[in-house]
């Protein structure tokens, strides 16, 4: 794609649907994505720029959406993701000179895009990572790895007939404001906008996940074109594009999910093949043989449809496909590399990675 390019309503369908795949069960689910993605480019067209072209001294903003996404209370509003950004230019004395999505996913992907439109900020092609995780740390580009960094977060939502509206503002260690966002996210009923990290493009460049949004939105464009002919033949093309493989499919006969902390934490099992998810897929196994593990793509879509299915929304019964993509497809940050990180899932899952991965 060009180096500029004015986000439309064809773009914005592309980028949810792939953003979802490349969620890999986490993300957020696309219906929330579509609706605000509309919302932005109604506004007034985001333009969506390649990180080379923003100079290396401007500061950049990560904008997520924290939360469990199967969580029944969760609120948030448009006005939530723009006052996330004032908050934290409020508290900050900084002036925010581009936002970066935190990962891919059916929300996650359009991140950003409201705050751009209302606020006229550049939302430049490089997210923390080019598929979701679940922590945000995870999504920190190694901040958390600088012992001199001071992670500044605000985060907003809930809802107010519920008595569950919140702003919060943190200063501190990447850890414990991710902590802090993470228990407002709780209070608020589930999901809340945040605004963190602020940090120069020269870091960007080094350690996003360049061009993640343009990934997004051509994985997108090859489910649409497999579409035209049916359901099976956009699930291929979408696993084509990927390089990646179908890896089994049949009806979900076990379904595990637990919302606790913050996370959608389970289990889902078709025919002998085994998938577990701490937000996003994080395990896939036939029997004892492992399959793929985070932080490859594992994700599961609709037969019928050929629609992706995250992790929050798949029902008993339902006929699933399941395919999945080595990582060096994907388009990684540095937070994916973090072994300290990658430790954090074994215990959550129960279920050895570390060895899978390093």
């Amino acid at each position: 794609m060009a180096k500029r390019v004015k986000l439309n309503e064809e773009l914005l369908k592309y980028a949810v649907i792939g953003g979802t795949i490349l969620g890999g069960g986490g993300g957020g689910p696309m219906e929330s994505g579509l609706v605000a993605g509309k919302i932005a480019v109604e506004y007034s067209s985001p333009e969506l720029v390649d990180i080379h072209e923003v100079a290396d001294d401007t500061l950049i903003v990560t904008a997520s959406a924290v939360g469990a996404p199967a969580a029944p209370d969760k609120y948030i509003t448009p006005k939530d993701y723009v006052r996330t950004i004032e908050i934290l230019e409020q508290n900050t004395g900084f002036k925010v000179g581009g936002i970066i999505t935190n990962e891919n996913g059916g929300m996650a992907t359009v991140n950003g895009w409201i705050q751009a439109a209302v606020l006229g900020i550049p939302l430049i092609d490089a997210p923390c990572n080019g598929r979701a995780h679940p922590t945000g740390t995870m999504g920190s580009m190694g901040l958390n790895n600088l012992s001199d960094y001071v992670s500044y977060q605000a985060a907003v939502g809930g809802n107010p007939a519920l008595g569950h509206y919140l702003e919060a503002f943190f200063k501190g260690s990447i850890d414990n404001t991710a902590k802090m966002v993470r228990q407002a996210s709780v209070v608020a009923g589930g999901l809340v906008a945040v605004a963190r990290n602020p940090i120069a493009a020269a870091y960007v460049k080094k350690n996003g996940a360049i061009n993640g949004v343009t990934h997004a939105i051509e994985t997108g464009r090859a489910l649409y074109k497999g579409l035209e002919r049916s359901p099976q033949d956009a699930i291929l093309s979408a696993v084509e594009f990927l390089k990646g493989s179908v890896v089994a499919e049949g009806k979900i006969e076990e379904l595990d999910l637990v919302t606790t902390g913050g996370f959608d934490v389970g289990n889902v099992r078709i025919k002998d093949y085994e998938l577990t998810f701490w937000n996003e897929y994080m395990t896939l196994e036939k029997g004892k043989e492992r399959l793929a593990t985070f932080t490859d793509l594992i994700m599961t879509l609709d037969k019928e449809s050929g629609m992706p299915v995250t992790s929050a929304e798949i029902k008993l019964g339902q006929e699933i496909v399941v395919i999945a993509t080595h990582r060096e497809n994907l388009k990684l940050g540095s937070g994916m590399r973090d072994r300290k990180l990658m430790a954090e899932v074994e215990p959550i899952i129960g279920k050895e990675v570390l060895s899978y991965i390093f």
